[in-house]
């Protein structure tokens, strides 16, 4: 009871300090069924199979041809490069190793594939697809050293096979190193599917993960019928590459202008630039801000999946007030039963990843490697609510919102958030990365569209969801939106997840000369 009395009293301070034509509700307003579900997802689907045109492992298999990948970054960045990997295995007709991860960078993460991902799971289900070795094996009692060599990022098909080809026949067996986002985002439909079939049916947990990743989810499930899964990216390091200004004063300028430094090829910041593009991540306040004007109320229950917040629980404080019920896997689950996985940054992160991904809404403040994984994962399993801030344009409304009614404000938000929310058809197909956007693996039941006589939008889904004879959308600033997302590929953060989702292991630092390639991937 004390526990609820405090935190009431906190909520209260914090809204308090907003003028009195911008106050903000602890109500979500009428929080409708459409906030936890899409109404069009139903219409939608995953389809991933093969056609009957795509060559099988068994009717193409190169034995004299192997090739290995060294992913990079961390446990997302890493996804994207085992599923892209196995797709350049099919390109080349090749015997695909299992993908070795990062194991020596920032992260100081050792886990090996097998440690996070069933191997042998993986190795079966793409057995049709490429043939995947568990290691290099000796060819005629002799080691195979594989020759190493980079690819270019996105190289597509005709790419790999005037680059990669020729030194596989002449060596046998290669390792692409540095390997995340090195293959074209637009491949033929079939290619895509077997990127979707990696990504989405593939890769799986080791069973020790998923079973802790469940407790996880159970335990929120326990405590409300519906959760928020906010992935928060608000550590030191990644605000100070970041070049952009939070509102911390002269401290908050010293203290990250101290971080940037370290990297010596990074260019003087220009951060009010970089908030007009819609490149910096929204702050924990105005995450919980957008969130309530979406009409999330404060009884709503949030998991917050973060790594060391900078400002720790005095920035966290307005989000707390906001949403007092605020969880994580620190505090649903003991010491003792993290303890298995607590040294491991990536199968942290794992932990994370699943809570996310089962989550009634995912949201996020940032548009990084963790965001976009789940936003695409997310569109394959059901459309499930994915909320992706549009930061190029909520960065001017909350820079003015003291001049404005909370009822203002949120009509705005909800305004600006018109296709940024995971419905189906939001984003045209090819636009934005493909693991974001897996147009080609998405299938419509157009019989079932047609039975309901639905012609659904993103803008009349919101409409639908907002008919409270208060809403008073500006049409003309709506069409915009779409304009917006179409040139998305601008907002781009990928260069700033070098810490996947903040988990990197306690106690490690920043090494102070480490150069941005080896540090950001390249």
């Amino acid at each position: 009871m004390n526990q609820i009395k405090n935190g009431a009293k906190a909520e209260e301070s914090a809204l308090s300090k907003e003028t009195s034509s911008f106050r903000v509700p602890r109500s979500g307003g009428r929080l409708g069924s459409h906030l936890w579900s899409s109404r069009s997802s139903k219409f939608y689907y995953g389809c991933s199979n093969a056609s009957e045109s795509f060559e099988t492992a068994d009717t193409r298999k190169n034995s004299d041809r192997y090739l290995l990948i060294a992913t990079s970054g961390g446990l997302n960045q890493q996804r994207t490069g085992i599923t892209d990997g196995v797709v350049a295995a099919y390109i080349l007709n090749a015997t695909l190793v299992v993908p070795k991860l990062d194991q020596k960078s920032f992260w100081n993460d050792s886990s090996d594939f097998a440690q996070i991902f069933d191997v042998d799971w993986f190795i079966s289900f793409l057995s049709k697809d490429v043939t995947i070795i568990k290691q290099l094996h000796a060819k005629g009692g002799k080691a195979l050293n594989p020759y190493r060599m980079r690819v270019p990022r996105k190289c597509t098909p005709t790419c790999y096979l005037t680059k990669v080809l020729p030194v596989l026949n002449k060596k046998h067996a290669v390792q692409l190193g540095k390997f995340d986002y090195r293959l074209s985002n637009r491949l033929d439909p079939d290619l895509q599917k077997l990127r979707c079939r990696v990504n989405y049916h593939a890769l799986k947990f080791t069973d020790t993960i998923l079973e802790m990743g469940k407790k996880l989810v159970q335990r929120m499930r326990m405590k409300s019928e519906h959760f928020i899964a906010l992935h928060l990216r608000f550590e030191p390091d990644m605000l100070a590459f970041s070049g952009c200004y939070f509102g911390g004063g002269e401290k908050e300028r010293m203290e990250l202008g101290k971080i940037r430094r370290r990297w010596k090829s990074l260019h003087a910041s220009n951060p009010d630039k970089e908030r007009r593009q819609g490149r910096c991540p929204l702050t924990p306040e105005e995450v919980g801000l957008m969130l309530r004007a979406l009409g999330f109320g404060s009884d709503v229950h949030l998991y917050v999946a973060s790594g060391e917040v900078y400002g720790g629980e005095e920035t966290l404080a307005p989000l707390k007030a906001l949403f007092p019920n605020f969880h994580s896997k620190e505090t649903l689950a003991s010491m003792r039963e993290l303890a298995p996985f607590s040294s491991f940054s990536s199968q942290m992160a794992a932990l994370d990843f699943i809570v996310c991904d089962e989550s009634d809404v995912f949201s996020t403040n940032n548009n990084g490697n963790m965001a976009k994984i789940l936003a695409g994962r997310r569109r394959y399993f059901g459309h499930k609510p994915t909320i992706r801030p549009n930061a190029k344009k909520l960065y001017k409304l909350f820079m003015s919102r003291h001049n404005k009614t909370w009822e203002e404000f949120a009509s705005r938000v909800r305004t600006h958030q018109i296709g940024f929310m995971g419905e189906p058809n939001e984003v045209k197909p090819g636009r934005g990365e493909f693991h974001e956007n897996p147009s080609s693996c998405i299938c419509e039941d157009s019989a079932a569209k047609a039975r309901a006589g639905l012609t659904l939008t993103p803008q009349n889904l919101l409409d639908e969801g907002h008919k409270d004879g208060k809403e008073n959308i500006n049409r003309n600033e709506t069409s915009d939106v779409t304009d917006e997302h179409s040139i998305e590929d601008d907002q781009d953060l990928t260069d700033m997840d070098y810490v996947d989702n903040g988990t990197a292991v306690r106690g490690k630092g920043l090494p102070g000369e480490m150069l941005l390639e080896e540090f950001f991937s390249d």
